[in-house]
């Protein structure tokens, strides 16, 4: 080779070695520069209702108008509350045709509770219950709401239902349970605890569905009427969320007048219709004459309970136990499958698989109450 060959090669050579060094420097800057920085987060937005107050349970029940919701109450031989059931263990009839649980829960509902007061007790019975009153916020929590309302030949709504316990309390501590029949309630908002618009309006105060003409004025002015209280109060419930658990506390001493405008049949429905359970306390003459009551059948008909009280001591624990038992329920419910749809009342049998258990929950719904 010539020297001029010679350094042709060793030029190309130098070329080649150069061009390599160099694609390796370049490859180790780029290895070390930084990483790209993250996308920035996008706002989450406001959290999901759920996380906002309301459960999961409460808001699928709440979307869900086709659910059949049912409270269930279920005790021991002894009374006591069985609070450890599975949803396995749980079997649901309507019409006589197993149903699939769509939504099982064990969760405390809110209350929207109606206190029904009997106006026209015996001045003892009158006495205890007056002084007992206080007790019933023991029971209560700052989600539930309260509306205490009286009746006689008249049903005595008050300004609505509140959440503000120490309002409660400046009420229930207002309260004087008169002995004799009143006149129809029309105070206006100075008017004490029982003020409000007046039943002649035809609308109930907290803006729900009117009150009926035949609530408004009971035939016979010397006796009082517990359907048309009921009916009354049920009125007052009827456009409360099915989110919460809605209750009538009706204490009273069972006697009842045979000249309500509203029969037991049609406020039943009511209660069944909006979802109420009836919870009743005996007083009086209602201790003696257990069976066969009014207080009894509102109880067992819409899934609630019935108690006795012979003195204040029992009045006051029993506030507690009600609201406790009517919190504390198994929620059950299911989209109806394979039942006669074109009756408009329709049967429902709750079981559980555990033998010697009591279940209390309602015995039946309308068609026209799954929107309620």
């Amino acid at each position: 080779m010539t020297k001029s060959l010679r350094k042709m090669a060793l030029f190309s050579v130098g070329v080649a070695l150069g061009i390599g060094l160099l694609a390796r420097n370049l490859g180790s800057v780029k290895a070390q520069e930084p990483p790209p920085a993250p996308a920035p987060k996008q706002n989450p937005g406001p959290p999901p209702a759920a996380q906002q107050g309301q459960s999961e349970t409460q808001a699928k029940i709440v979307k869900n108008v086709n659910l059949v919701v049912l409270p269930v109450t279920v005790k021991d031989s002894g009374g006591r509350l069985v609070p450890d059931l599975t949803q396995d263990e749980f079997r649901v009839f309507d019409d006589d045709v197993e149903q699939r649980i769509e939504v099982f829960s064990v969760e405390a509902f809110p209350l929207s509770l109606v206190v029904l007061l009997d106006n026209d007790l015996k001045t003892k019975e009158a006495e205890q219950v007056q002084n007992s009153l206080r007790a019933i916020l023991s029971g209560l929590s700052t989600a539930d709401e309260v509306s205490i309302c009286r009746f006689d030949t008249y049903f005595h709504p008050d300004q609505g239902f509140t959440r503000d316990q120490d309002k409660l309390l400046t009420e229930l501590k207002r309260m004087r349970i008169d002995e004799s029949p009143s006149q129809p309630t029309s105070l206006g908002p100075a008017g004490g605890p029982f003020g409000g618009p007046s039943l002649n309006g035809g609308q109930s105060p907290t803006g729900g569905p009117a009150i009926s003409e035949s609530t408004k004025i009971i035939g016979d002015n010397s006796t009082k009427a517990i359907d048309d209280g009921v009916y009354g109060a049920a009125q007052l419930l009827a456009d409360r969320g099915r989110d919460r658990r809605k209750i009538i506390l009706l204490i009273s001493d069972g006697v009842n007048s045979k000249f309500n405008k509203n029969t037991y049949e049609n406020t039943v429905q009511d209660l069944l219709r909006y979802g109420i359970s009836v919870y009743s306390v005996g007083v009086g003459k209602a201790v003696l004459n257990r069976k066969f009551t009014r207080l009894q059948s509102y109880a067992n008909d819409t899934g609630g309970d019935v108690y006795y009280a012979s003195n204040l001591t029992s009045l006051e624990s029993l506030y507690s136990k009600i609201t406790e038992e009517a919190r504390n329920t198994y929620t059950l419910a299911y989209v109806p499958r394979g039942n006669n749809r074109a009756k408009e009342y329709h049967t429902v049998e709750v079981r559980v698989r555990r033998p010697g258990l009591n279940i209390r929950t309602r015995e039946g719904y309308f068609s026209g109450a799954l929107v309620h």
